[in-house]
Protein backbone atom coordinates (compact mmCIF):
# COMPACT_ATOMS: atom_id res chain seq x y z
CA UNK A 1 0.00 0.00 0.00
CA UNK A 2 1.49 3.32 -1.09
CA UNK A 3 0.11 6.83 -0.84
CA UNK A 4 -1.35 8.51 -3.90
CA UNK A 5 -0.06 11.86 -5.14
CA UNK A 6 -2.44 14.78 -5.05
CA UNK A 7 -3.45 15.26 -8.71
CA UNK A 8 -5.27 18.07 -10.48
CA UNK A 9 -5.90 15.86 -13.55
CA UNK A 10 -6.88 12.28 -14.37
CA UNK A 11 -3.40 10.86 -14.93
CA UNK A 12 -2.90 7.48 -13.21
CA UNK A 13 -0.72 7.31 -10.14
CA UNK A 14 2.74 5.97 -10.96
CA UNK A 15 2.96 4.13 -7.60
CA UNK A 16 6.18 5.87 -6.61
CA UNK A 17 6.96 9.14 -4.86
CA UNK A 18 9.02 11.40 -7.08
CA UNK A 19 11.22 12.90 -4.40
CA UNK A 20 10.61 16.33 -5.93
CA UNK A 21 10.72 19.00 -3.18
CA UNK A 22 7.27 20.44 -2.58
CA UNK A 23 5.30 17.52 -4.06
CA UNK A 24 2.89 15.97 -1.59
CA UNK A 25 0.92 12.74 -1.53
CA UNK A 26 -2.25 11.42 0.06
CA UNK A 27 -2.67 8.06 1.71
CA UNK A 28 -5.81 6.03 1.10
CA UNK A 29 -8.86 7.02 3.13
CA UNK A 30 -9.40 4.42 5.87
CA UNK A 31 -12.79 2.76 6.27
CA UNK A 32 -12.71 3.32 10.05
CA UNK A 33 -12.18 7.07 9.75
CA UNK A 34 -13.40 9.06 12.77
CA UNK A 35 -14.17 12.76 13.06
CA UNK A 36 -12.08 12.99 16.25
CA UNK A 37 -8.91 12.04 14.39
CA UNK A 38 -6.94 14.82 12.77
CA UNK A 39 -5.23 14.17 9.42
CA UNK A 40 -1.53 13.43 9.86
CA UNK A 41 1.22 14.92 7.69
CA UNK A 42 4.50 13.00 7.83
CA UNK A 43 7.69 14.98 7.15
CA UNK A 44 10.98 13.20 6.53
CA UNK A 45 14.43 14.10 7.81
CA UNK A 46 17.87 15.00 6.50
CA UNK A 47 18.98 13.26 3.29
CA UNK A 48 15.76 11.26 2.97
CA UNK A 49 12.50 11.47 1.03
CA UNK A 50 8.83 10.85 1.74
CA UNK A 51 9.09 7.13 0.98
CA UNK A 52 11.03 6.71 4.24
CA UNK A 53 7.59 6.36 5.88
CA UNK A 54 6.45 3.35 3.82
CA UNK A 55 9.48 1.76 2.09
CA UNK A 56 10.77 -0.75 4.63
CA UNK A 57 8.67 1.02 7.25
CA UNK A 58 5.16 0.21 8.47
CA UNK A 59 4.35 3.72 9.72
CA UNK A 60 1.93 4.49 6.89
CA UNK A 61 0.17 1.12 7.13
CA UNK A 62 -0.08 1.43 10.91
CA UNK A 63 -1.61 4.90 10.66
CA UNK A 64 -4.04 3.76 7.94
CA UNK A 65 -5.17 0.70 9.89
CA UNK A 66 -5.65 2.92 12.95
CA UNK A 67 -8.13 5.06 11.03
CA UNK A 68 -6.05 8.14 10.21
CA UNK A 69 -6.02 10.12 6.99
CA UNK A 70 -2.40 10.71 5.97
CA UNK A 71 -0.30 12.91 3.77
CA UNK A 72 3.40 12.86 2.90
CA UNK A 73 5.63 15.55 1.48
CA UNK A 74 9.11 15.79 0.03
CA UNK A 75 11.40 18.62 1.08
CA UNK A 76 14.97 19.35 0.03
CA UNK A 77 17.10 16.56 1.52
CA UNK A 78 20.30 18.59 1.75
CA UNK A 79 19.28 22.20 2.37
CA UNK A 80 18.84 24.26 5.49
CA UNK A 81 15.74 24.49 7.66
CA UNK A 82 15.20 28.04 6.37
CA UNK A 83 14.65 26.98 2.76
CA UNK A 84 12.62 23.92 3.69
CA UNK A 85 10.58 25.92 6.17
CA UNK A 86 9.54 28.42 3.51
CA UNK A 87 8.58 25.59 1.18
CA UNK A 88 6.61 23.77 3.87
CA UNK A 89 4.65 26.85 4.89
CA UNK A 90 3.20 27.16 1.41
CA UNK A 91 2.44 23.46 0.99
CA UNK A 92 1.01 22.96 4.47
CA UNK A 93 -1.59 25.61 3.69
CA UNK A 94 -2.54 23.64 0.56
CA UNK A 95 -2.80 20.41 2.56
CA UNK A 96 -4.94 22.17 5.19
CA UNK A 97 -7.27 23.40 2.47
CA UNK A 98 -7.53 19.90 1.01
CA UNK A 99 -8.61 18.35 4.31
CA UNK A 100 -10.63 21.38 5.41
CA UNK A 101 -9.23 21.21 8.93
CA UNK A 102 -6.02 21.57 10.90
CA UNK A 103 -3.47 18.78 10.61
CA UNK A 104 -1.05 17.09 12.98
CA UNK A 105 2.57 16.99 11.82
CA UNK A 106 4.75 13.98 12.64
CA UNK A 107 8.33 14.86 11.76
CA UNK A 108 11.50 12.81 11.93
CA UNK A 109 14.90 14.31 12.77
CA UNK A 110 15.63 17.55 10.88
CA UNK A 111 12.07 17.52 9.54
CA UNK A 112 11.04 18.89 12.93
CA UNK A 113 13.33 21.90 12.49
CA UNK A 114 12.01 22.47 8.96
CA UNK A 115 8.48 22.43 10.35
CA UNK A 116 9.31 24.75 13.25
CA UNK A 117 10.67 27.33 10.80
CA UNK A 118 7.42 27.05 8.83
CA UNK A 119 5.44 27.54 12.04
CA UNK A 120 7.39 30.35 13.68
CA UNK A 121 8.99 32.27 10.82
CA UNK A 122 6.66 31.68 7.85
CA UNK A 123 3.19 31.72 9.40
CA UNK A 124 2.08 28.08 9.13
CA UNK A 125 0.74 27.88 12.68
CA UNK A 126 -2.96 28.51 11.74
CA UNK A 127 -2.93 25.24 9.76
CA UNK A 128 -1.26 22.90 12.28
CA UNK A 129 -2.98 21.60 15.40
CA UNK A 130 0.21 20.24 16.95
CA UNK A 131 3.60 18.81 16.03
CA UNK A 132 5.15 15.53 17.17
CA UNK A 133 8.88 15.24 16.61
CA UNK A 134 10.88 12.01 16.53
CA UNK A 135 14.53 12.57 17.47
CA UNK A 136 14.63 16.15 16.18
CA UNK A 137 18.00 17.82 16.95
CA UNK A 138 16.70 21.10 18.36
CA UNK A 139 20.25 21.94 19.44
CA UNK A 140 22.06 20.31 16.53
CA UNK A 141 24.29 17.25 16.42
CA UNK A 142 27.95 16.96 17.33
CA UNK A 143 28.29 14.65 14.32
CA UNK A 144 27.72 17.72 12.13
CA UNK A 145 30.50 19.48 14.04
CA UNK A 146 32.73 16.49 13.28
CA UNK A 147 31.92 16.59 9.55
CA UNK A 148 33.10 20.23 9.38
CA UNK A 149 36.13 19.70 11.62
CA UNK A 150 39.81 19.63 10.74
CA UNK A 151 39.82 15.83 10.78
CA UNK A 152 36.37 15.07 9.39
CA UNK A 153 36.51 17.44 6.43
CA UNK A 154 38.89 15.17 4.49
CA UNK A 155 36.24 12.51 4.17
CA UNK A 156 33.10 14.67 4.23
CA UNK A 157 34.35 16.63 1.20
CA UNK A 158 34.84 13.45 -0.84
CA UNK A 159 31.44 12.08 0.16
CA UNK A 160 29.66 15.35 -0.64
CA UNK A 161 28.14 15.50 2.83
CA UNK A 162 29.28 19.06 3.53
CA UNK A 163 26.08 20.78 2.44
CA UNK A 164 23.58 23.34 3.74
CA UNK A 165 21.80 20.79 5.91
CA UNK A 166 24.95 19.52 7.65
CA UNK A 167 26.26 23.07 8.04
CA UNK A 168 23.04 24.21 9.70
CA UNK A 169 23.05 21.27 12.13
CA UNK A 170 26.35 22.22 13.74
CA UNK A 171 25.73 22.90 17.41
CA UNK A 172 27.05 26.47 17.27
CA UNK A 173 24.75 27.30 14.36
CA UNK A 174 21.80 25.72 16.15
CA UNK A 175 22.46 27.71 19.33
CA UNK A 176 22.19 30.82 17.19
CA UNK A 177 19.03 29.41 15.58
CA UNK A 178 17.50 28.80 19.00
CA UNK A 179 18.22 32.42 19.97
CA UNK A 180 16.47 33.66 16.82
CA UNK A 181 13.52 31.29 17.06
CA UNK A 182 12.75 30.89 20.76
CA UNK A 183 12.48 34.65 21.21
CA UNK A 184 9.59 34.94 18.72
CA UNK A 185 6.19 35.72 20.32
CA UNK A 186 4.38 32.97 18.37
CA UNK A 187 6.74 30.16 19.39
CA UNK A 188 4.14 28.88 21.90
CA UNK A 189 1.19 28.94 19.49
CA UNK A 190 1.45 25.32 18.33
CA UNK A 191 1.99 22.58 20.94
CA UNK A 192 5.07 20.41 20.39
CA UNK A 193 5.53 16.86 21.67
CA UNK A 194 8.80 14.98 21.45
CA UNK A 195 10.19 11.47 21.40
CA UNK A 196 13.87 10.63 21.89
CA UNK A 197 15.90 7.45 21.40
CA UNK A 198 18.49 5.89 23.69
CA UNK A 199 19.66 2.86 21.67
CA UNK A 200 22.33 2.54 18.98
CA UNK A 201 22.47 0.41 15.87
CA UNK A 202 24.14 -2.98 15.53
CA UNK A 203 27.90 -3.29 16.03
CA UNK A 204 29.83 -1.87 13.08
CA UNK A 205 26.91 0.20 11.79
CA UNK A 206 26.86 3.97 11.39
CA UNK A 207 24.47 4.35 14.34
CA UNK A 208 26.69 2.21 16.57
CA UNK A 209 29.71 4.37 15.79
CA UNK A 210 27.60 7.51 16.14
CA UNK A 211 26.44 6.31 19.53
CA UNK A 212 30.02 5.75 20.66
CA UNK A 213 31.09 9.20 19.53
CA UNK A 214 28.04 10.95 21.00
CA UNK A 215 28.17 9.22 24.39
CA UNK A 216 30.61 11.96 25.39
CA UNK A 217 27.54 14.24 25.26
CA UNK A 218 25.06 11.95 26.98
CA UNK A 219 22.42 9.37 26.10
CA UNK A 220 21.69 9.27 22.35
CA UNK A 221 20.16 7.31 19.48
CA UNK A 222 23.31 7.09 17.35
CA UNK A 223 22.74 10.46 15.65
CA UNK A 224 21.02 12.83 18.10
CA UNK A 225 21.41 13.14 21.87
CA UNK A 226 18.41 12.99 24.16
CA UNK A 227 19.29 16.48 25.42
CA UNK A 228 19.21 17.88 21.89
CA UNK A 229 15.81 16.31 21.20
CA UNK A 230 14.26 18.28 24.07
CA UNK A 231 13.13 21.87 24.06
CA UNK A 232 11.88 23.65 27.13
CA UNK A 233 8.42 24.63 25.87
CA UNK A 234 7.65 21.16 24.45
CA UNK A 235 6.25 18.10 26.21
CA UNK A 236 8.40 14.99 26.09
CA UNK A 237 6.23 11.95 25.49
CA UNK A 238 9.01 9.45 26.07
CA UNK A 239 12.73 8.78 25.77
CA UNK A 240 12.70 5.11 24.82
CA UNK A 241 14.85 2.29 23.52
CA UNK A 242 14.87 3.30 19.85
CA UNK A 243 17.73 4.24 17.58
CA UNK A 244 17.58 7.04 15.02
CA UNK A 245 16.01 4.71 12.45
CA UNK A 246 13.60 2.61 14.53
CA UNK A 247 12.12 5.71 16.19
CA UNK A 248 10.29 6.48 12.92
CA UNK A 249 8.93 2.96 12.40
CA UNK A 250 5.22 2.45 12.95
CA UNK A 251 5.53 -0.77 14.94
CA UNK A 252 8.01 0.96 17.26
CA UNK A 253 6.45 4.31 18.10
CA UNK A 254 2.99 4.86 16.58
CA UNK A 255 1.16 3.49 19.61
CA UNK A 256 3.38 5.64 21.85
CA UNK A 257 2.41 8.94 20.22
CA UNK A 258 -1.06 7.84 19.04
CA UNK A 259 -2.86 9.38 22.09
CA UNK A 260 -1.39 12.76 21.09
CA UNK A 261 -3.01 12.63 17.65
CA UNK A 262 -6.49 13.05 19.17
CA UNK A 263 -8.21 16.41 19.36
CA UNK A 264 -8.22 16.32 23.17
CA UNK A 265 -4.54 15.37 23.40
CA UNK A 266 -3.34 18.85 24.39
CA UNK A 267 -5.25 18.79 27.66
CA UNK A 268 -4.01 15.33 28.57
CA UNK A 269 -0.43 16.14 27.61
CA UNK A 270 -0.28 19.36 29.58
CA UNK A 271 -1.24 17.52 32.75
CA UNK A 272 1.47 14.95 32.13
CA UNK A 273 4.14 17.32 30.84
CA UNK A 274 7.69 16.48 31.87
CA UNK A 275 10.46 18.93 32.66
CA UNK A 276 12.45 18.72 29.44
CA UNK A 277 14.47 21.93 29.55
CA UNK A 278 17.75 21.73 27.66
CA UNK A 279 20.58 21.57 30.14
CA UNK A 280 24.02 22.56 28.89
CA UNK A 281 26.55 20.00 30.05
CA UNK A 282 30.26 19.91 29.31
CA UNK A 283 31.14 16.81 27.27
CA UNK A 284 33.40 14.10 28.58
CA UNK A 285 36.63 13.50 26.68
CA UNK A 286 35.85 10.02 25.34
CA UNK A 287 37.34 10.28 21.86
CA UNK A 288 40.60 10.52 19.99
CA UNK A 289 40.13 11.70 16.42
CA UNK A 290 42.47 11.90 13.44
CA UNK A 291 42.10 11.78 9.69
CA UNK A 292 43.60 12.49 6.30
CA UNK A 293 44.37 10.93 2.95
CA UNK A 294 47.09 8.55 1.79
CA UNK A 295 48.17 6.19 -0.96
CA UNK A 296 50.11 3.04 -0.15
CA UNK A 297 50.55 2.75 3.61
CA UNK A 298 50.09 4.91 6.70
CA UNK A 299 50.27 4.41 10.46
CA UNK A 300 48.30 5.96 13.31
CA UNK A 301 49.55 5.82 16.90
CA UNK A 302 46.96 5.26 19.62
CA UNK A 303 47.95 5.89 23.25
CA UNK A 304 46.06 3.87 25.83
CA UNK A 305 46.30 5.01 29.44
CA UNK A 306 45.90 2.76 32.47
CA UNK A 307 42.36 1.95 33.55
CA UNK A 308 40.72 1.78 30.08
CA UNK A 309 37.89 -0.75 30.25
CA UNK A 310 37.17 -0.82 26.54
CA UNK A 311 38.57 0.69 23.35
CA UNK A 312 36.69 0.77 20.05
CA UNK A 313 38.60 1.68 16.91
CA UNK A 314 36.51 2.95 14.00
CA UNK A 315 38.23 3.60 10.68
CA UNK A 316 35.73 5.48 8.50
CA UNK A 317 36.86 5.47 4.88
CA UNK A 318 35.77 5.99 1.30
CA UNK A 319 37.14 2.50 0.56
CA UNK A 320 35.33 -0.76 1.33
CA UNK A 321 38.45 -2.93 1.19
CA UNK A 322 40.78 -1.06 3.54
CA UNK A 323 43.52 -3.32 4.90
CA UNK A 324 43.91 -2.65 8.61
CA UNK A 325 45.94 -4.24 11.39
CA UNK A 326 45.94 -3.09 15.01
CA UNK A 327 49.13 -3.87 16.94
CA UNK A 328 49.33 -3.72 20.74
CA UNK A 329 52.39 -2.75 22.83
CA UNK A 330 53.41 -6.45 23.04
CA UNK A 331 53.30 -6.68 19.21
CA UNK A 332 50.22 -8.91 19.14
CA UNK A 333 48.10 -8.20 16.06
CA UNK A 334 44.36 -7.69 15.60
CA UNK A 335 43.44 -7.79 11.88
CA UNK A 336 39.75 -8.68 12.12
CA UNK A 337 37.67 -5.55 11.62
CA UNK A 338 33.91 -5.59 11.01
CA UNK A 339 32.99 -3.61 7.88
CA UNK A 340 29.67 -1.91 7.14
CA UNK A 341 28.54 0.96 4.92
CA UNK A 342 27.27 4.17 6.50
CA UNK A 343 23.57 4.69 5.87
CA UNK A 344 23.15 7.95 7.79
CA UNK A 345 23.37 11.52 6.60
CA UNK A 346 26.63 12.98 7.90
CA UNK A 347 28.99 10.43 6.30
CA UNK A 348 26.57 8.48 4.11
CA UNK A 349 28.30 6.14 1.68
CA UNK A 350 31.51 5.75 3.70
CA UNK A 351 32.61 2.44 5.16
CA UNK A 352 33.03 1.72 8.87
CA UNK A 353 35.83 -0.67 9.79
CA UNK A 354 35.32 -1.37 13.48
CA UNK A 355 37.14 -3.34 16.18
CA UNK A 356 36.57 -3.38 19.95
CA UNK A 357 39.23 -4.41 22.47
CA UNK A 358 38.19 -5.13 26.06
CA UNK A 359 40.63 -4.18 28.81
CA UNK A 360 43.37 -3.12 26.37
CA UNK A 361 46.92 -3.03 27.68
CA UNK A 362 48.30 0.44 28.40
CA UNK A 363 50.96 1.93 26.19
CA UNK A 364 51.46 2.75 22.54
CA UNK A 365 49.31 0.90 19.98
CA UNK A 366 49.76 1.14 16.21
CA UNK A 367 47.10 1.01 13.53
CA UNK A 368 48.60 0.07 10.15
CA UNK A 369 46.60 0.83 7.02
CA UNK A 370 47.33 0.05 3.37
CA UNK A 371 45.49 0.86 0.17
CA UNK A 372 46.31 0.42 -3.50
CA UNK A 373 44.52 3.68 -4.34
CA UNK A 374 44.14 7.03 -2.66
CA UNK A 375 42.07 6.66 0.48
CA UNK A 376 40.40 9.34 2.60
CA UNK A 377 39.72 8.39 6.18
CA UNK A 378 38.49 9.54 9.57
CA UNK A 379 39.82 7.68 12.59
CA UNK A 380 37.83 7.73 15.80
CA UNK A 381 38.99 5.83 18.88
CA UNK A 382 36.42 5.73 21.66
CA UNK A 383 37.62 4.98 25.21
CA UNK A 384 35.68 3.82 28.25
CA UNK A 385 38.02 5.20 30.90
CA UNK A 386 38.03 7.09 34.23
CA UNK A 387 40.07 9.76 32.43
CA UNK A 388 37.09 10.82 30.34
CA UNK A 389 35.42 12.72 33.16
CA UNK A 390 38.59 14.65 34.00
CA UNK A 391 38.64 16.77 30.83
CA UNK A 392 36.04 19.23 29.53
CA UNK A 393 35.73 22.65 27.87
CA UNK A 394 34.06 25.94 28.73
CA UNK A 395 33.31 28.89 26.41
CA UNK A 396 33.34 32.48 27.66
CA UNK A 397 31.23 34.88 25.61
CA UNK A 398 32.76 37.91 27.31
CA UNK A 399 36.38 37.47 26.25
CA UNK A 400 35.93 34.94 23.38
CA UNK A 401 38.04 32.30 25.12
CA UNK A 402 37.67 28.52 25.31
CA UNK A 403 39.19 26.94 28.42
CA UNK A 404 40.22 23.32 28.82
CA UNK A 405 39.11 22.21 32.28
CA UNK A 406 41.05 19.43 34.01
CA UNK A 407 41.46 17.79 37.38
CA UNK A 408 45.19 17.86 38.18
CA UNK A 409 46.32 16.47 34.84
CA UNK A 410 49.55 17.21 33.05
CA UNK A 411 48.64 18.03 29.48
CA UNK A 412 49.27 20.18 26.43
CA UNK A 413 46.77 21.31 23.84
CA UNK A 414 46.90 22.61 20.31
CA UNK A 415 43.75 24.18 18.89
CA UNK A 416 43.09 24.77 15.22
CA UNK A 417 40.13 26.63 13.76
CA UNK A 418 38.32 26.29 10.44
CA UNK A 419 36.33 29.45 9.75
CA UNK A 420 33.26 29.41 7.49
CA UNK A 421 31.13 32.28 6.31
CA UNK A 422 27.78 31.54 4.65
CA UNK A 423 28.82 27.91 4.40
CA UNK A 424 32.06 28.67 2.54
CA UNK A 425 35.48 27.89 4.01
CA UNK A 426 37.49 31.10 4.50
CA UNK A 427 40.42 29.89 6.62
CA UNK A 428 41.61 26.38 7.44
CA UNK A 429 43.83 25.02 10.23
CA UNK A 430 44.34 28.43 11.79
CA UNK A 431 46.08 28.06 15.15
CA UNK A 432 44.28 29.66 18.08
CA UNK A 433 46.34 31.94 20.30
CA UNK A 434 46.84 30.68 23.84
CA UNK A 435 46.99 32.57 27.13
CA UNK A 436 46.84 31.17 30.69
CA UNK A 437 45.49 27.80 29.62
CA UNK A 438 42.71 29.13 27.42
CA UNK A 439 42.38 29.72 23.69
CA UNK A 440 40.95 32.74 21.96
CA UNK A 441 38.29 32.48 19.28
CA UNK A 442 39.65 34.99 16.73
CA UNK A 443 37.37 37.79 15.57
CA UNK A 444 37.19 37.14 11.83
CA UNK A 445 33.60 38.33 11.50
CA UNK A 446 30.22 36.66 11.46
CA UNK A 447 30.23 32.95 10.73
CA UNK A 448 31.05 29.47 11.98
CA UNK A 449 34.24 28.72 13.89
CA UNK A 450 34.88 24.97 14.03
CA UNK A 451 37.48 24.27 16.70
CA UNK A 452 39.53 21.07 16.95
CA UNK A 453 41.25 20.66 20.31
CA UNK A 454 43.97 17.98 20.36
CA UNK A 455 44.92 17.19 23.95
CA UNK A 456 47.92 15.09 24.93
CA UNK A 457 49.38 14.49 28.35
CA UNK A 458 50.01 12.00 31.12
CA UNK A 459 47.60 10.09 33.34
CA UNK A 460 48.75 7.53 35.94
CA UNK A 461 52.23 7.85 34.42
CA UNK A 462 51.00 6.81 30.99
CA UNK A 463 50.58 9.05 27.93
CA UNK A 464 47.08 9.78 26.63
CA UNK A 465 45.48 11.60 23.74
CA UNK A 466 42.01 12.99 23.39
CA UNK A 467 40.19 15.21 20.88
CA UNK A 468 37.35 17.61 21.60
CA UNK A 469 35.57 19.26 18.67
CA UNK A 470 33.35 22.28 19.24
CA UNK A 471 31.58 24.64 16.87
CA UNK A 472 30.93 28.27 17.73
CA UNK A 473 28.78 30.75 15.82
CA UNK A 474 29.65 34.45 15.97
CA UNK A 475 27.00 36.95 14.92
CA UNK A 476 27.56 40.39 13.39
CA UNK A 477 27.77 41.94 16.87
CA UNK A 478 30.48 39.57 18.07
CA UNK A 479 28.18 37.49 20.28
CA UNK A 480 29.15 33.82 20.48
CA UNK A 481 26.77 30.86 20.47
Amino acid sequence: MRPNPERRDSLPFQNKASGNPGEWYLGDTPENLSGSRRPVLFIHGFNRSSDTWYEGNDMYVTAYESGYETAFIDVYPDRSMWENGALLAQKIKDIYQHFGEKIVVVAHSKGGLDTQVALVHYGADPYIERMITLATPYYGSQLADLAYSRWGSWLANILGSKNEATYSLQTGYMNRFRSETDSQPNVYETPIYTLAGTKWGRFGSSLYWGGLYLRAYGSNDGAVTVKSSRIEYATEIQAGEWNHTTIKEGSSTFDVFKPFLQEEAAFFANREAADTAHVVQNPEACNYVSGGAFTGTTNETIYVEKGVHEMTVNWLSDQADSHLTLIDPERSTYPYFTTGQDAEAFFEGAYHHTLTIHNPGSGSWTLEASSVQKEHYLLNVSFASPLNALLSTALSNEDRHVTIKTHNLEFQTDVTIDYYKNGKLQFSDREASQASGSFEVPDLGEGMYNMTMNIHGSYAQQPFRRTIIQSVYADSHGNLY
